[in-house]
């Protein structure tokens, strides 16, 4: 372990500028959080649930529950507000070994992985655009990647302007769309009639509920990534609170609309599949420009969510270095850019290594367990902390202890149900996380500290 940085070089905590704000926080939650699953989500929940008001119902109850979830990691940010996330928020409610192997999955499992499977989507998109490149979708995710990360690397100040210009533009294009199909296409109201009973055609009814909350939830997973970067955020205490509800909130109203939209513009029984259905609604606000529309937008999304993730992520290998469990000249950030310029570089090299040798179904299942399991142990953690350290924190969650035991519910169910469906990835990452307990007595050998 290397215990000096580069002069070029600085630890995270106070020497670290806090250069972001509202905005720039608010528009990391919403740009990472809506991607890939912008047109896709609402199409595959109106086709599985087949009822207007199953589909409305299911969106803003998930929507209500991850709003719960982010008032949770408000207040835990609101207590730590410093680089890590949920790697500070499990090591002080459920100590380090935990901690640790919540930062070890991250490093090796579910930063490259979620960064690799953004990129896949990216790619299968751009082959809309760009036919031509058919077969090449490999290396657009990997191209993709890299030129994400450069930007990243720049500076803070730059990359987050940059995201919340992209973030912008992508809820503008949204919102044109939703605009669109209500005025000049050639969409009608009665197909959301009947409102509340079900299409013929549909799966039963609690196979389509379960697999439209692990979709739903999907949509809006990585919401609590913006609590890592909690170290460059101006006032965190009372900034990151308020960035997560708006920003949870501005998911959700984009979701419902976009699925308003859809079912105006295509019957529901026309959802046969979640592509073929969003190429309708394409076709019917835009005649035949309109899949290659979407597609732009998708890219657009995909874009601005893997540079916030590509900002965010690496915080936690940042704080894992504070605590002698990461490389320290691997986690140093650059004083002149405010960025972990060499973290950045060791995920885009995962992530582009993950997007050669897999898919984009496979890169998901392999990770999503072990991940969530994590993020509801980083939620219960508030439990353990209000009750052990002082009450000092300028924000507390509304409804506690309500609040956070929704929301760890909510995960915890996902959990079950992907497992499921998908028990050996899943067990294939659990193996890789269990992995961490040896690399962490080799690490902290390494380091020279002892009896942790």
């Amino acid at each position: 372990m290397v215990s000096a940085r580069p002069a070029a070089f600085v630890s995270d905590g106070a020497e670290t500028p806090r250069a972001l704000g509202l905005a720039s926080a608010t528009a990391l939650v919403v740009g990472h959080t809506i991607a890939v699953g912008i047109f896709l989500t609402p199409a595959e929940l109106i086709g599985a649930l087949a009822s207007p008001a199953l589909t409305f119902g299911l969106w803003l109850s998930c929507g209500a529950l991850i709003f719960a979830g982010a008032l949770t990691f408000g207040e835990l940010a609101a207590r730590f507000p410093r680089a890590g996330g949920p790697y500070i928020y499990l090591r002080e409610g459920w100590g380090e070994r935990v901690a640790f192997l919540y930062g070890w999955q991250s490093v090796l499992i579910m930063d490259p992985g979620v960064t690799a499977a953004l990129a896949s989507g990216l790619a299968e998109y751009l082959v809309v655009l760009w036919p031509a490149a058919a077969g090449s979708e490999k290396a657009l995710g990997v191209a993709a990647i890299w030129t994400v990360t450069l930007l990243a690397m720049s500076r803070l100040t730059l990359s987050a302007r940059a995201l919340g210009i992209l973030t912008a533009l992508k809820l503008l294009a949204v919102i044109a769309i939703v605009v669109a199909a209500f005025t000049i296409s050639n969409g009608t109201w009665s197909n959301l009639a009947p409102f509340v009973e079900r299409r013929a055609g549909g799966p039963p009814l609690m196979e389509a509920l379960a697999l439209g909350l692990v979709g739903t939830f999907f949509s809006f997973g990585g919401f609590w990534e913006a609590s890592r970067v909690a170290g460059e955020i101006c006032n965190p205490g009372r900034t990151l609170p308020l960035a997560l509800a708006v920003g949870v909130t501005c998911v959700t109203f984009v979701y419902v609309l976009t699925s308003l939209a859809f079912m105006y513009l295509v019957p529901v029984d026309h959802a046969t599949s979640a592509a073929e259905f969003a190429r309708r609604a394409g076709e019917a606000v835009l005649g035949p420009v309109g899949p290659a529309v979407f597609a732009s937008i998708v890219i657009l999304s995909v874009a601005a969510s893997a540079l916030a993730l590509v900002m965010m992520a690496p915080r936690v290998y940042v704080a894992m270095s504070d605590d002698g469990l990461f490389p320290s000249a691997l986690a140093a950030v650059r004083a002149g850019t405010g960025t972990p310029a060499r973290a950045m570089l060791l995920l885009a090299t995962l992530a582009s290594g993950f997007v050669l040798v897999g898919t984009f179904q496979q890169i998901v299942a392999f990770f999503i367990c072990t991940a969530l399991t994590f993020i509801a142990l980083a939620a219960a953690a508030l439990f353990v902390i209000r009750g052990r350290l002082p009450d000092t924190t300028p924000f507390k969650s509304p409804g506690y202890p309500l609040t956070p035991a929704l929301f760890v519910l909510l995960v915890l169910l996902v959990v079950v149900l992907v497992l499921m469906a998908r028990p050996f990835e899943a067990l294939a990452g659990a193996a890789v996380v269990l992995l961490g307990l040896p690399a962490r007595r080799l690490l902290l050998k390494t380091s020279g500290v002892e009896n942790r």
